[in-house]
This record gives C-alpha cells, sequence and structure tokens, in this order.
C-alpha cells in the first residue's frame, strides 16, 4: 500500500469525526486466533521520542514510511494485530487496516527516551475509556521500577489503577515490567538478568485490585536458558517482547522459538526489528516471526 498523506491530512481537516466513524464500524474479533497464539506488530516508540533502530537514530520519524510499513506487516497470514498509539491507530482506522485485527491501545508515553524524568512514565496515551469508547481490544503500559528512584512508587500506584480501570470494563492489560537503573553516564539500562526479570513478573503480577485481566509483555533474559525458570513466577497469560535486535536477527529468532514453548507464553509483540530489519525485507522478517507461533 502507498499512503497518500494529503488525502489523510485532507480528512483530518474536514471531517475529524470520520476517525470514530471508522472505529465504529470496525469488524472485530477474539483476542487470541484458532490456535490459542497471538502476534502482534508494535509501533508505539515514536510517541516515547524512540525513533533509532540499529544505527538510524530517526528511522521512524517518517510516517507515511512507518504506515506503508505497517499496513504491509499486518497484511501477511498469521499476524493479528498491532500496538501503537492514537495518532498511528487513527490513521491506520483511515486507511482501513485494522479490519479483523486485535487492537492494542498505548497507554503510557510520558517516560521520553533520554528524559531525566524517563522513569516518571506517567499515562499520557491511551485511557480505558478511549479504549472502550473506540472499540479497541485491549491496552498496553510501560512499568520501569528503579529501586533507587522513589518516584517508581508512584508509577507503581498508577500502573494498579490502570489495571483496576481495565479490568472493571473486562478488557486485557498487556503490562510490560522492567527493573532499571541509570548506568555512570546516566543513561538508563533494563536488567535482563534472571533474578531481575523474574522480580519484575512477580511484582507486576500483583498489581491492582484483580489480576483476571492482566498479561505480561517481557523480554527475553540475557541467557535464554533461564526463561523457564523465570517464566514460573507467574500465572499469568505472556507475550514476549521484541526489543532491540540489530543485525543478529537469526539469533532473536531462536531466542524467541525456545521461550514460545513456554505455558504461560502466548505469543509475540514485535515492532522495529520487523518493520525495519536489517536487509529490509519486511515481509519475510514478519512471515519468519510468525512461523515461530
Amino acid at each position: 500500500m502507498t499512503v497518500d498523506v494529503s488525502e489523510l491530512v485532507r480528512i483530518r481537516s474536514h471531517r475529524p469525526e470520520a476517525i470514530a466513524e471508522a472505529a465504529a464500524r470496525r469488524s472485530r474479533r477474539p483476542l487470541l486466533n484458532d490456535n490459542g497464539r497471538l502476534m502482534i506488530v508494535a509501533a508505539d516508540h515514536p510517541a516515547r521520542g524512540a525513533l533509532g533502530v540499529g544505527g538510524r537514530s530517526m528511522a521512524m520519524a517518517n510516517r507515511a514510511d512507518l504506515l506503508e510499513r505497517l499496513c504491509l506487516a499486518l497484511s501477511r497470514p498469521g499476524v493479528d494485530g498491532v500496538l501503537a498509539t492514537a495518532d498511528i491507530l487513527d490513521d491506520l482506522l483511515l486507511l482501513g487496516a485494522l479490519e479483523g485485527k486485535v487492537v492494542l491501545g498505548s497507554m503510557n508515553r510520558g517516560g521520553l527516551q533520554g528524559a531525566s524524568f524517563e522513569l516518571d512514565d506517567r499515562f499520557t496515551g491511551h485511557r480505558p475509556e478511549d479504549i472502550e469508547r473506540l472499540g479497541f481490544d485491549a491496552g498496553k503500559l510501560l512499568l520501569r521500577i528503579d529501586y533507587d528512584d522513589p518516584g517508581s512508587l508512584t508509577t507503581l500506584e498508577s500502573t494498579a489503577r490502570a489495571v483496576d480501570a481495565m479490568a472493571a470494563r473486562r478488557l486485557p492489560v498487556f503490562v510490560e515490567p522492567f527493573i532499571s537503573r541509570r548506568d555512570e553516564s546516566g543513561r538508563l539500562r533494563n536488567d535482563l538478568s534472571a533474578e531481575a526479570v523474574t522480580k519484575s513478573i512477580a511484582i507486576a503480577s500483583g498489581l491492582g485490585g484483580s489480576s483476571a485481566y492482566t498479561w505480561l509483555k517481557v523480554p527475553v533474559t540475557a541467557n535464554p536458558d533461564d526463561m523457564a525458570e523465570v517464566m514460573a513466577a507467574s500465572t499469568l497469560p505472556a507475550v514476549l517482547l521484541g526489543g532491540e535486535v540489530g543485525d543478529d536477527q537469526d539469533g532473536a529468532y531462536e531466542k524467541w522459538r525456545g521461550a514460545l514453548q513456554l505455558p504461560t507464553v502466548r505469543g509475540l509483540v514485535v515492532g522495529r526489528s520487523l518493520l525495519y530489519p536489517a536487509d529490509g525485507d519486511v515481509a519475510a522478517a514478519v512471515d519468519t516471526a510468525v512461523g515461530l507461533l
């Protein structure tokens, strides 16, 4: 698909209500596909100022290019849906790319990449009421916990209340937890050791007054062989996140392949590594990831 930016701008300018109309008539489907698996393409990075992929610092900056890549990915067999912020999902609604797809709204994007307040990850994206109103299927939130930052307690509390609000609406919420810390240069790093990922899962699983609608979105540990023990920390259904892959796409596939065999792992939520693969072949990258399921 070639995205006509002029047409999108024309609709947004003259008929902004067209977005709500497209959402209202969108055909929906169950969260999980027939084999109980879930393959979601993620594109909520730009709203946090995270535009880089590998060595390309502004790879995701061209919106038409990103939308074309998303439309291609969503058209591939076995791709169940997309995770994104309102601006991107509104464009995809107008393009008709969300018919029969699972749609996840990204809820907290306030922790801008590289900012002094990066851990103050406030809920600046979709609210539970927005997800319900638009007929979307789930929400996703990022939970980074720094034991040296008292502000992490505020993030924990706001996350718990978001879990409560989603459960009250019987809407799934995907919680992406990390134990994080700043390195010597002040850059925020996520700890992917088995101990840290296990702790993050245990903390995230206990948030809110009900876990009935809570899913986990978890990374593969630094040592993939630790994943069986790590995932034993919770009975909540989980999906694997892609993260930064770099040039070793095959290595990433192998990490995902092993973890996907674990009983609580139901699928993949992968973004940049599929939308911007090193060889440029989006369709092949997506098809390979789908094949792992």
